[in-house]
Order: structure tokens, then C-alpha cells, then sequence
């Protein structure tokens, strides 16, 4: 989020941007239930001076079934501040058990009342045991919480770097049946090292900002290989995970060269994105430049906060959403394939986002369920007083743009409204039907304050969710890609951990099928590689899908 480079971006918005066409009138509608259904923190640590980087920065979100009950719980990664750290910091995380639809905090029962200052969230089964683990990224140590039967966490040693982490997602990227793990971290903060706030030391549009990140040192992320006896193993080396100095915000392992191995992409801030291509051997190669994912169309670094990979075109290809700094805009990559990306930010409408908002958790989502991708964006900006500065507001309202078709998005906040037209400084965003009504929920962790939670009261087209088990593949069926064929239709998507801020969503494939009632026919490419493939499944219904038995009936 270095000052120097969020200037020089401004010059982004002398490209002329082509007419967005006009769809239908928007049905989509939320509201946020967040108190009402319960998702109330503990007292919460703030920091209204802003004085460091950390200060600002966030936590993330999850959507997760921990206990295997067909819901969908919460998990809320809770930061501290440097007075409470002394003292051995705050709650990392808080966790809601979904008792239908309303939530009830068990974070003691469960075991998970590690101390320090919280940041990030990806979920997955690590051991194969059928209950998914969780990893928490902290300034302190991090944490691998082993799942006990959906009856309680226990903390293990491993992964537990000391230092600033952001970021993480597993990902089985050796195809061995267990899930390795991508740790982003940031920078080397070190108080008493790191001029504040207050010191003058940096300035932004003539106002006094916290520190960073340049010229700060960017500390190295990290590639941990599951070793399939509970332990994870440094490999970063190894595998050619070479970080030139990034400051890593948020990771997405995805297979986006459609070859059936996944790849990592790392959204960096201030510096070029990292495009780590996996070679089939173990071992990867940074491809960022020559992909088209490093910087933006006009060769410009941007300050990257949040990452999703989707198929908003409709054309079989996961195509990548940056979000990042304000007075930039949110990027949009195509997937032209073979591993090659072209920026079309503003040829699909999303040049809308060039402005005042600082976008961070993002999801391409389709919330009307009309077959089309639409695209969430959770903003906020992190200076408190860049009011003074008459270019942004602190507090800023999350974005909806609505997919119109034809590549193309159009701004639906306004015409959708409700908790939308709220202001706030928000950050992770996670994406999941916790109601199990067909239709796809936001969670949302907001800076200093409780979370929203956005129910979808949107009455749209059919839909069909599938949760997947993998047998011979990873337990999560992590990295697995699913092809749904409907009414002449292709929808892609790839059960996926971590993304969007620093958050999980839930792993269960949603795909919006328009007026269809029927999906005529459903591929499954598991992480190993295996494709099975079956045909007339009803729509406005639940599956499993295990690896080797075919799909049925349940959540």
C-alpha cells in the first residue's frame, strides 16, 4: 500500500471506457442478520489512531462445516493491538456453531482460545479424517487447529511460523491425496524499528500515514508439503517458490492452465502478483510477467488486496479478480489459455470501480442464479483521516456489479440498496448459502466492529449445490473442477481453500442454472485427475458427490 505507487496509478483513469450495456432491472436484495442471528464478538480490540500497518490491514472470514451437520458455521479471525499484545495479545479467532440458521458462539468449547493477533483463515480436511481442519495467520505465531471428530479443536506445532502472515490456501499441488499448504506473509514489523503515525515519518497527500509497506522488508512467503503423517515439511526452495521481496496479501490455489494441476497466485501489494505454474514434478516456475498477471495493461504494479478465480464469460476458462488500492480499479483477467491472461478491466465494466474505493474481499458469485457470475466487493479505506485529503472516505460502502452478459458487468449498488447503502471500513469477505435456501450469503468482517452478515432474500432461477468427497483424492476434494451442462450452458467451478481477503468460502460447488430444471449433465475432474461424468440430476436440490460412488441426495 506504498504511497508512491498508489499516485502514479491515477493516471489509469484517462482510458476511455467503452458503454456497459443495460440488463433487466436487478432482483438481487440482502439483509444483514449478522445480530439478529446471533454473530455477536466479544469485546473487541480497537486501534482508532491507526498508528502501524497492522493497525489497518483486517482479519478474514469463514464458511465452514466443522461439525458435519449440513450447515454452515462461522469462524471470525479477530486482530489485537500492540497495548493488548503486551499482555499476551487478543482471541485469534471466534467460532459460531449454526443451529439452523441462528448462531451460538463455542470457541471455548471447541478449544480455540489461543491468544494473539489474528489475520487470516483457509480451511480443509489435512489428515483425511472427514473433518476439516483449520489454519489461522497471525502476527504472532500462526496455528494449525486439528479437527477432533466435530467435537473439538487441538492446536499442533506445524506451519507455526513466528512473523506477519497474511494469506493461506491448501492446495494438493504434488497430486498425492493430501492437501499442501501456501502461507503469504507481509513485512518484517517491528515496533520501536517502525516509525508510526505520528512520527512523520510518512505522508500521503500531505497527511501523516502509518509506515509501509515500502520501504519496509518484505518477509518470504512460504510452500509447506503435507507429508501425509500429520506433519507439513519447508519446501519452499525446493519447489521453486522464489519471492523476490513481495508483500503478499492474499493466495488462490487454482488450476488456471486447465492442465489438471494447480497452480498459485499470490495478490501482492505495491510490487508485482506472483504466478507460481506447476511444472507436474514437484516444482513450480514463476510465470507472472510472462502470463499477464504481474501488473496491469498498462505494465503499472498495483497495491493487490484480494483475489477469486471464476468463469464470468462462460467460456470453460477460470478468468481472475484482483481487487486493490483506491484510485485504481479492480482488475479483471481473461483466461485466454495455455496460462495466458489479457487485462480487461475496462472493456467489461469494471473501470466503475476506478475512484475512491480501496476494495479487499472479493467474490465472483452468482447471486440472482442466472447462470452468470456476479461480482461482490467488501471496501474500505485504511487511512482514517483521508477525509481531509477530499479524495476518499474512511468508510465506504461494499459493491455489487451486476453480470449483464457478453463479458460484462454493470454497478448494481444503489439499485440494490439495504445494508449496501451502509458505510463502513470492511475487509475479508467470505461467500456461502449458511441458510441452505439455494442462494449464495456474504460474510463479512468489518475493521473495529462486528461482522454483517448479507442473507440473499434474491428470488432468482434454479440452482444445484454439490458438496464433493474425495476417496483416492484429498478428503476436501480440494483443487477437484466441476463442468455443469444445462440448457445448452457451461458452468465451470474448482472446490477451492482460502481466497478472496484472507478468508475461506464454503466448499461446496453452487451453480446458478437460470431457467433450467434439469442439469443434463454433470463432469467432475478430481484432484488425482480421475473424470467421472453423470447425467440428469435435478435441479433446486443438495448432492454428495464421492469419488468412485457417483452423486447423490444430501448436504
Amino acid at each position: 500500500m506504498g504511497p508512491g505507487v498508489r499516485v502514479a496509478i491515477i493516471a489509469c483513469s484517462l482510458v476511455v471506457v467503452a458503454a456497459v450495456p443495460r440488463a433487466a432491472d436487478v432482483s438481487i436484495a440482502f439483509t444483514d442478520v449478522a445480530v439478529a442471528a446471533g454473530l455477536v464478538l466479544p469485546k473487541l480490540p480497537v486501534s482508532t489512531a491507526k498508528d502501524f500497518l497492522i493497525d489497518t490491514t483486517g482479519n478474514g472470514v469463514a464458511f465452514l462445516d466443522y461439525d458435519r451437520d449440513g450447515d454452515l458455521d462461522v469462524l471470525i479471525v479477530t486482530g489485537s493491538t500492540f497495548e493488548r499484545l503486551r499482555a499476551g495479545g487478543s482471541r485469534l479467532v471466534t467460532l459460531f456453531r449454526n443451529d439452523g440458521g441462528r448462531f451460538t458462539d463455542v470457541t471455548a468449547a471447541m478449544g480455540l482460545m489461543r491468544r494473539g493477533w489474528g489475520t487470516g483463515v483457509c480451511v480443509a480436511d489435512y489428515d483425511n479424517d472427514g473433518f476439516d481442519d483449520i489454519y489461522v495467520t497471525a502476527y504472532t505465531a500462526n496455528v494449525l487447529w486439528r479437527n477432533v471428530g466435530g467435537r473439538t479443536f487441538t492446536a499442533t506445532t506445524q506451519a507455526a511460523d513466528q512473523g506477519w502472515s497474511t494469506g493461506c490456501a491448501f492446495g494438493d499441488y504434488d497430486r498425492d491425496g493430501y492437501v499442501d499448504l501456501y502461507v503469504a506473509n507481509y513485512v518484517d514489523l517491528q515496533p520501536g524499528k517502525v516509525p508510526s503515525r505520528t512520527s512523520g515519518s510518512c505522508r500521503f497527500l500531505n497527511i501523516d500515514v502509518a509506515c509501509g509497506p515500502r520501504p519496509l522488508a518484505a518477509l518470504p512467503d512460504r510452500l509447506y508439503r503435507n507429508s501425509g503423517h500429520g506433519t507439513f515439511v519447508d519446501v519452499s526452495k525446493r519447489a521453486g517458490i522464489i519471492d523476490p521481496g513481495g508483500y503478499g496479501f492474499s493466495v488462490l490455489f487454482s488450476d488456471l492452465d486447465d492442465d489438471g494441476w494447480p497452480d498459485i497466485y499470490v495478490a501482492n501489494d505495491s510490487v508485482a502478483n506472483l504466478f507460481f505454474r506447476n511444472k507436474r514434478d514437484g516444482t513450480f516456475e514463476e510465470q507472472a510477467l510472462a502470463s499477464g498477471l504481474a501488473v496491469n495493461a498498462d505494465g503499472r504494479e498495483q497495491a493487490g488486496m484480494g483475489v477469486d478465480a471464476g468463469d464470468y464469460d462462460g467460456d470453460g476458462r477460470l478468468d481472475l479478480v484482483k481487487t486493490n488500492f483506491s484510485q485504481d480499479y479492480t482488475s479483471l483477467y481473461r483466461n485466454d489459455g495455455e496460462g495466458l491472461f489479457t487485462d480487461v478491466s475496462f472493456r467489461s465494466g469494471l473501470a466503475a470501480t476506478l475512484g475512491a474505493s480501496l476494495g479487499w474481499g472479493v467474490g465472483l458469485v452468482d447471486f440472482d442464479n442466472d447462470g452468470r457470475l456476479d461480482l461482490f466487493i467488501a471496501n474500505g479505506h485504511v487511512y482514517p483521516d483521508i477525509e481531509r485529503t477530499g479524495t476518499s472516505t474512511y468508510r465506504q460502502r461494499n459493491q455489487v456489479f451486476h453480470n449483464v452478459g457478453g463479458g460484462r458487468f454493470r454497478e448494481a449498488t444503489s439499485e440494490i440498496g439495504g445494508p449496501l447503502t451502509l458505510r463502513k471500513s470492511s475487509r475479508g469477505a467470505a461467500f456461502g448459502d449458511y441458510d441452505n435456501d439455494g442462494d449464495i450469503d456474504v460474510l463479512v468482517s468489518v475493521l473495529d466492529e462486528g461482522p454483517m452478515l448479507l442473507r440473499n432474500d434474491t428470488a432468482g432461477g434454479n440452482w444445484i449445490t454439490l458438496r464433493l468427497e474425495g476417496t483416492q483424492s484429498n478428503r476436501s476434494a480440494i483443487g477437484a473442477k466441476v463442468i455443469v451442462e444445462a440448457a445448452g450452458r457451461q458452468h465451470v467451478a474448482e472446490v477451492r481453500s482460502g481466497g478472496s481477503y484472507m478468508s475461506q468460502n464454503d466448499t461446496r460447488v453452487h451453480i446458478g442454472l437460470g431457467a433450467a430444471t434439469t442439469a443434463d449433465r454433470i463432469s467432475i475432474r478430481w484432484p488425482n485427475g480421475n473424470v467421472e461424468t453423470v447425467y440428469g440430476v435435478a435441479a433446486r436440490r443438495f448432492y454428495v458427490a464421492r469419488e468412485g460412488a457417483g452423486v447423490q441426495p444430501g448436504r
